[in-house]
């Protein structure tokens, strides 16, 4: 086991500060919850392995889950904030595939923007203490505002689905524009298959599918079964038949470019909405009264920029994203963003708002250590 870095009491002593007391999170977790909300990046770096009942578990890769699981096992009342400090294990090409994380997990809170600004705040607090007369930049992204772009273009729920997922992923973001600029034809599906997905014949394709699968000795059991088959050709065909218009995809893409300073970034939103003739309502009223918010704690507003195309490659995120890094420095020291779903999808019986951070501590070594 790796050893703390002695500048993790300083990081301790700032979340005792910001009323975000130390959780107890179990280093063997269930792997599920990870496989299916984490995203593809987390999900391939995961360490499985097997309970005695065949249950399957992993090495703890993150923290926000874990968190999230034992507050709701718990049933603690909300809002109420959780800090830690732990080890995480993922494989990675570049590092050991043990290292420390440290965050806060703010959740309950039901003023949204005052609770994203409290987290990017929080965030800058915490490496200011450890990066002492070190300049910060931090990115914000808004995964709310991308998909209410989305809705306003009237793209089908397929599309709006498929380019959500792909939020976060540069490659991916790009391959799903590509596709919805020229669909690719049906063609590469046998002729039968291909008329059964366009008419949306969920039974007859699963049936037909089936029988293949029968023909080739491969048990219904093996992986997805016909009926999954079936609905993922249905979707792909149905997204391949729509095209979105040149004027539509113009705006779509005008979004994306969209890059501004965090105090010139809600203005340059409002003449783009007015331009392409969208309204966003709600998403833009949150992302203004979340500018004014972390203007609000005093941090170096000329240092924040909103990037429209910026996400996170993590599923589970649903509006505001955020990374906090330091000039020269490749990858980010903090990450973090808000999951307002993801306490429900874990078992929660009541929707609880959710927000919070990670930081790399052998990053911040690494740093100091240039320094």
């Amino acid at each position: 086991m790796t050893a703390l870095p002695s500048f993790a009491a300083d990081i301790a002593a700032l979340l005792a500060e910001r009323g975000a007391g130390i959780a107890d999170v179990a280093v063997l977790q269930p792997a599920n919850p990870f496989l299916d909300m984490a995203g593809e990046d987390l999900r391939r770096r995961i360490f499985l392995t097997e309970s005695e009942t065949g249950e399957t578990l992993c090495l703890r890769p993150e923290f926000t889950i874990p968190v999230c699981r034992d507050h709701i096992a718990s049933q603690a009342g909300t809002p109420r904030r959780y800090g830690y400090i732990g080890e995480v294990f993922r494989q990675r090409r570049d590092g050991p595939s043990e290292f420390f994380q440290a965050g806060i997990e703010d959740l309950g809170e039901r003023d949204t923007p005052v609770a994203d600004a409290r987290s990017v705040a929080d965030a800058h607090a915490l490496l200011s203490r450890v990066l002492p007369d070190t300049p910060l930049a931090v990115t914000l992204g808004d995964q709310t505002l991308f998909e209410a772009v989305l809705a306003a273009l009237g793209l089908p729920r397929g599309w709006r689905m498929r380019l959500a997922r792909a939020f976060g992923s540069k490659a991916l973001l790009e391959a799903a524009l590509a596709d919805l600029a020229d669909p690719p034809r049906n063609g590469a599906l046998p002729a039968p298959v291909a008329l059964l997905a366009l008419d949306g014949d969920t039974e007859a394709l699963a049936a037909h599918v089936a029988e293949g699968m029968e023909q080739a000795g491969l048990p219904a059991t093996a992986g997805r079964t016909p009926a999954d088959i079936a609905r993922r050709l249905i979707e792909k065909a149905q997204l391949r038949s729509i095209r979105l218009s040149g004027e539509a995809f113009a705006a779509l893409k005008g979004f994306l470019a969209i890059e501004a300073p965090l105090a010139a970034a809600a203005a340059s939103l409002e003449a783009f909405a007015a331009d392409a003739g969208l309204l966003l309502g709600p998403a833009l009223e949150t992302f203004s009264r979340r500018a004014e918010a972390l203007a609000g704690h005093g941090l170096p507003v000329e240092t924040i920029r909103y990037d429209a195309a910026f996400g996170r490659p993590l599923d589970y995120y649903t509006g505001l994203v955020f990374e906090i890094g330091v000039a020269g420095v490749e990858r980010p020291l903090v990450g973090g963003g808000r999951y307002d779903r993801l306490l429900t999808l874990l078992g929660a019986k009541a929707a609880i708002p959710g927000v919070g951070f990670s930081v790399w501590l052998d990053r911040i070594a690494a740093v100091r250590e240039a320094k």
